[in-house]
């Protein structure tokens, strides 16, 4: 009896022992981590004090009524994107994609989400969609529409990267960042790669057309070979037909033939005799005539064919020879135009170049030749200015020393103008004889000292007015001799 009673109170302890145990046993799933809070602990990783322990993938005990336990899911979660974003140049899109993240598997992840979602796991999707949504929109503000085209990955790659600390502060990873589509209200996206669709419809149009072309080709090579069976089928039909004609009028004339047979035999059997005859005199013939006759005949028409055959021959010989020269002269004749239109290219070239050559060196000589005659001009003008302006100081010293000498310089021609009115005087009377010589001599020679006083008269006048009668500066050029005074003379009867 009292075994029995201590075996009882034996078991029974033993079952609270196992049911308290279960009570405070409490194991980690693969997939799970365990919150413990209500006593001090210190984790490696995580800051002195904080005040809970975190048990993963294994199992640990727990004080009811002292220790609290709870559970953080380390599954993936995922949040879709859809987010309206300006792009760097003015073009609203929105973005759609996809967020695959997770709790962190280390200590440090799992305190932060633990403090920031134990309560709210529900929760955990929104808030990575909006921190995803911030950063998203900003790095597509710096993007182009054609950046974010052609290279998506970029995008992810800086969306990861900008989000990175902040999810880290959450305790989250990233384990998939994935942007499904970008949609375009506008139509920018569409009519950027209009161009791209029709290079690519216009390549597909020439294809096709390309190829229906091949196909007619074939087909009317089909049709062709078609058509030509067609027509050797009919010609042999046409052949086996007549044919059979042939042989079915072959035995409607059977019979008539059988009759003029039998008629032809005898004949025959009648003109054999006679044919003989024939025969012998034809032999005799040929042996006395004929074979002769066949000898010289065969040696004139032998003769004739091989005449014949020798004048082909020739006309063959000369007609490829014909050829041949027409096809060389062809030749010739492309070769010397291709040669002709070679050189006359290279000839324009070298005459557009001699051109241009001769063009710019004539410029150059006119553009010399100017400055040299406007030197030339210049130093004329000047060298005239100085003789004017010696002239002028000589003239101012001694008028009377310049007067003269000029006179002196021009008397030739002064007397041969004076003596021009007696150039068209072929005989001449002076009358008082040789008085009347000495008094015309003395007036052309005062027609010189004339011609001086008056140079005076001016010269005085001159230095008077200080310039000359038409306003100008003095020149010794404009003296002029006085008027001839006319000689009187008498013709000759």
């Amino acid at each position: 009896m009292v075994v029995g009673v201590v075996a009882g109170v034996v078991v029974a302890a033993i079952l609270v022992l196992v049911g308290l145990f279960k009570m405070m046993w409490r194991v980690a799933e693969p997939n799970e981590a365990l919150i413990i809070s209500g006593s001090k602990h210190k984790t490696e990783g995580l800051e002195e004090g904080m005040g809970f322990r975190i048990v993963t993938g294994r199992g640990t005990l727990v004080l009811p009524g002292v220790q609290a336990v709870r559970k953080l899911s380390l599954d993936l979660n995922e949040t879709e994107l859809h987010v309206d974003c300006v792009t760097h140049q003015g073009i609203p899109l929105k973005v759609r994609g996809v967020v695959i993240f997770k709790v962190g598997d280390d200590f440090v992840s799992i305190a932060n989400a633990g403090r920031r979602f134990l309560d709210q796991q529900k929760m955990m999707s929104e808030r990575v969609h909006n921190v995803f949504a911030g950063h998203l929109r900003s790095i597509v503000g710096g993007l182009t529409v054609e950046d974010m085209i052609r290279d998506r990955e970029k995008l992810t790659g800086q969306t990861r990267a900008a989000c990175g600390t902040e999810m880290e502060k959450l305790g989250l990873i990233v384990d998939s960042l994935q942007i499904h589509e970008i949609e375009d209200p506008t139509g920018y996206i569409q009519n950027l790669a209009a161009p791209h669709a029709s290079a690519v419809q216009r390549d597909a149009r020439i294809a096709q057309a390309e190829s229906n072309r091949l196909a007619t080709e074939a087909e009317q090579q089909s049709f062709a070979r078609m058509a030509e069976a067609t027509r050797d089928s009919e010609i042999l039909q046409a052949g086996y037909q007549a044919q059979r004609d042939k042989a079915a009028a072959q035995a409607r004339q059977a019979g008539p033939l059988a009759d003029a047979a039998a008629r032809q035999e005898v004949v025959v059997q009648e003109t054999r005799v006679a044919e003989l005859e024939a025969h012998r005199r034809e032999q005799q013939l040929q042996a006395d005539v004929r074979k002769p006759a066949d000898a010289k005949a065969y040696e004139k028409r032998t003769l004739a064919e091989a005449e014949r055959d020798a004048r082909i021959s020739a006309a063959q010989a000369k007609a490829k020879e014909t050829e041949l020269a027409a096809a060389a002269e062809a030749t010739r004749v492309k070769t010397a135009a291709s040669a002709e239109a070679e050189a006359t290219k290279a000839r324009g070239a070298a005459a557009a170049t001699a051109t241009k050559a001769t063009g710019e060196a004539e410029a150059a000589a006119a553009q010399a030749k100017g400055l040299a005659d406007a030197e030339a001009t210049k130093a004329k003008g000047l060298a005239e200015a100085e003789a004017i302006k010696a002239r002028a100081a000589a003239l101012a010293e001694n008028q009377e020393a310049v007067v003269a000498q000029q006179l002196a310089e021009n008397w030739p021609e002064i007397v041969k103008a004076g003596a021009s009115a007696f150039g068209s005087v072929d005989n001449m009377v002076v009358l008082n004889g040789a008085d009347g010589m000495a008094d015309m001599l003395a007036k052309a020679l005062t027609m010189g000292g004339t011609g001086l006083g008056l140079a005076r008269q001016l010269l005085a006048s001159m230095n008077q007015n200080g310039q000359t009668p038409n306003g100008t500066s003095p020149s010794l050029n404009g003296i002029t001799a006085p008027p001839s005074q006319k000689v009187p003379v008498e013709k000759e009867g």
